[in-house]
C-alpha cells in the first residue's frame, strides 16, 4: 500500500504534536481522535498520523485494542513500509553490532531504539530469535523474517510469543519455527569467557540474557580466588563468568530446576563442575537459611525478576528489592561485595538505589556504591522512552 492511500488517524486539538515531531514513539489512545472509522482499523493497520490541524507528522502502526493506539514507524509520513526499508533498519542495527561483538551472539533489535517499535530480535549465531510485541510487527512477520533472513543470513527463525507485552497488545503466545527446524538441543553461547547454554524454546524470554553482559564483566574483576553466590541465577549468568575469570567456588541459587541444570551443563562445558555447585528453592527462603548456617560469600549477586513491572505495583516491588538486600548483606564477608539488580523499569535508579541501600542498612551494614550498570550497547536507550532504559546494577562494597 503506498503512503497516499493508508488511511489517517489524527491528533486531538490539545495534543502537542511536538513530542512526535522531536522523536517521541507512542502515541495514546486518548490523545487520538477515535471516531468510529479508527476504532474499526485492523490491529496492526499502516497509516498517516497528522497533528489537529491535518498535517501529516509520521507513518504509524495503529492498534486500536491497545493503550499505545499508534507507534512511529518512521517521522517522515511519505516513507514507503516494505521489505527495502525493514532490511534498511535490519542492516542499520547489524553493522553497530558487528562493530560491537566479535561473534554473533547479541540483541539484534532493540525496539524503538533500533528503529522496529515493539521487536526484539536476539541472534545465536546462525539462529535468530524474533519477539513480535506489537501488532504491525505480527502483520508484517512475514516481511520482518524474509528481511532479517536476507541481511544475515541466519539460517533458522524461531518466533517467541511469550511475555506481557504480546499480552498488553491482544496476541496470541505461540512459540514456533518459521524458517528452518526448532534446535532440539540448548546452544552453547560464549559470552565473557564463559559458556552458556540457551534453552531457545522453553527458557526464559528468549533463551539468554544478553543485557546483563557488562554487568558480568565488571562482577567478574571482582571475584579472583573469591567465593561467590549468584542469587536468581537463571542460568548462570554471574556465577559462571565469576569462575571464568579465577573465582575459586560458585554456588547459583534459582527456583527453576530446569535453569540450574543449564547452568550446571555451561559448567561442565568449561570444565569447572568441582567449583560450582547449585541450589533450587525461593531465594528469599535460601537466604535466610544460609545465613542460619553462617555462610558467608567474598561476592554477592542478586539479580531477580521485575518486581515493579508496572506503576502499580512500584511500591510493592521497591519493598522486595529491599528485602532482597536485606537478606544479602549478612551472607557477604567483611569487605566483600554486594551486587543488587532490577531489570524493572517503573523503578528508577534513584529509587532502586534507595531502596537497596535502606535494605543494607536494616542488615546492620554499611558499604560504599563503587559502580553502577546499566544494559549492553546492543541494548540501547532510546533517549525519550525511559521503559528502554529498565536495567540498572548496583555494587557496594560492605
Amino acid at each position: 500500500m503506498t503512503p497516499s492511500s493508508l488511511p489517517r488517524i489524527r491528533l486531538k486539538p490539545k495534543t502537542q504534536a511536538r513530542a512526535i515531531r522531536h522523536g517521541f514513539p507512542w502515541v495514546f489512545d486518548n490523545e487520538l481522535v477515535t471516531d468510529r472509522r479508527t476504532k474499526a482499523l485492523t490491529p496492526g493497520t499502516l497509516a498517516v498520523l497528522e497533528d489537529a490541524e491535518r498535517t501529516p507528522l509520521a507513518h504509524v502502526a495503529v492498534n486500536p485494542k491497545s493503550r499505545i493506539m499508534a507507534r512511529v514507524l518512521d517521522r517522515d509520513p511519505t516513507a514507503q513500509v516494505d521489505l527495502a526499508w525493514l532490511e534498511r533498519r535490519l542492516r542499520q542495527a547489524l553493522l553497530m553490532r558487528e562493530r560491537l561483538f566479535d561473534a554473533p551472539y547479541y540483541r539484534l533489535v532493540h525496539a524503538e531504539a533500533d528503529g522496529l517499535p515493539g521487536v526484539i530480535i536476539d541472534r545465536f549465531d546462525h539462529v535468530a530469535v524474533i519477539q513480535p510485541n506489537a501488532a504491525w510487527a505480527e502483520v508484517l512477520l512475514p516481511q520482518i523474517v524474509a528481511a532479517l533472513v536476507n541481511v544475515t543470513s541466519v539460517a533458522c527463525v524461531i518466533k517467541n510469543g511469550s511475555g506481557r507485552a504480546r499480552a498488553l497488545e491482544g496476541l496470541n503466545d505461540t512459540t514456533v519455527a518459521i524458517v528452518g527446524d526448532l534446535p532440539a538441543e540448548p546452544l552453547p553461547v560464549p559470552m565473557n569467557g564463559a559458556t552458556y547454554m540457551a534453552d531457545l524454546t522453553g527458557g526464559q524470554k528468549t533463551g539468554l540474557f544478553y543485557d546483563q553482559r557488562p554487568n558480568h564483566a565488571f562482577a567478574a574483576t571482582l571475584v579472583r580466588k573469591s567465593r561467590v553466590l549468584d542469587v536468581f541465577s537463571h542460568v548462570g549468568g554471574f556465577s559462571l563468568a565469576a569462575l571464568a575469570s579465577g573465582a575459586t567456588d560458585a554456588l547459583a541459587v534459582d527456583g527453576s530446576q530446569p535453569a540450574l541444570e543449564l547452568a550446571g551443563e555451561g559448567a561442565a562445558r568449561m570444565g569447572l563442575t568441582q567449583r560450582f555447585a547449585t541450589r533450587r528453592g525461593d531465594a528469599f527462603e535460601v537466604m535466610t537459611t544460609l545465613a542460619e548456617e553462617g555462610a558467608r560469600f567474598d561476592v554477592v549477586i542478586c539479580d531477580p525478576p521485575a518486581f515493579a513491572p508496572n506503576k502499580p505495583a512500584l511500591e510493592k516491588g521497591l519493598r522486595a528489592y529491599e528485602r532482597v538486600a536485606r537478606l544479602a548483606a549478612p551472607l557477604v564477608a567483611e569487605g566483600g561485595f554486594l551486587g543488587l539488580c532490577s531489570c524493572s523499569h517503573a523503578a528508577t535508579l534513584d529509587k532502586f538505589r534507595t531502596a537497596c541501600t535502606r535494605g543494607i542498612g536494616r542488615a546492620g551494614r554499611e558499604g560504599a556504591l563503587i559502580h553502577t550498570g546499566f544494559a549492553g550497547p546492543d541494548h540501547p536507550l532510546h533517549p525519550q522512552l525511559a521503559e528502554s532504559g529498565y536495567l540498572k546494577a548496583l555494587f557496594f562494597r560492605l
